[in-house]
């Protein structure tokens, strides 16, 4: 399994699942409360549900352009900074979903692209303090892009779950329906 085998489907499911959610939550809202849902957070000190999802949609790209070893476009610029910014201008259902379908062009691209990096070849993946990660391809795919990843998918979820979205398990793994097997008969 190469590491454009293992992330690009993760994104691809995972922000279609988190589209799916947002949909789920504008449909359980009466007409024009679904976009307060955007500027809900978890916590007082943490980001919105806005910037969780552009987060996730910044990591998805990111991660894409490291495997291609390409340098960021300005729209990773511009993702980082709608979501820095989402406190103040969170936008609305419609917006974050238009952001996953860029993404999801992102990452389907990349796939048919057949891209080919080693796991060893050496990564170095700077931090906004300044600091730098020193990683292999396949450390950075596995103890940096898949967690940050996931970590903004997961508190997005978190998100419209505390807000009263009807979201459950079967929203979250909506991905693994089709290998299920129906049961045996008794």
């Amino acid at each position: 399994m190469t590491l454009s085998d293992l992330l690009l489907p993760t994104y691809v499911q995972m922000l279609g699942t988190l589209s799916s959610w947002l949909a789920k939550a504008e449909a359980q809202r009466p007409a024009g409360q679904a976009e307060t849902l955007m500027a809900a957070r978890m916590a007082p000190d943490m980001f919105p549900l806005a910037t969780q999802v552009r987060f996730a949609c910044r990591q998805a790209q990111e991660g894409v352009f490291r495997l291609k070893r390409q340098d960021f476009p300005a729209s990773l610029q511009t993702l980082l900074d709608e979501g820095r910014n989402g406190g103040k201008r969170p936008g609305t259902i419609a917006d974050a979903r238009a952001r996953i379908t860029e993404t999801l062009a992102v990452v389907n691209d990349a796939a048919t692209a057949n891209i080919a990096i080693d796991g060893a070849t050496p990564m170095a993946h700077a931090l906004p303090n300044g600091m730098t990660l020193d990683l292999t391809a396949e450390q950075y795919a596995r103890d940096w892009a898949l967690p940050q990843f996931y970590f903004h998918v997961v508190t997005a979820y978190a998100i419209l779950r505390a807000q009263g979205v009807e979201l459950g398990k079967a929203d979250y793994v909506s991905h693994m329906l089709p290998y299920m097997r129906p049961p045996a008969s008794a």
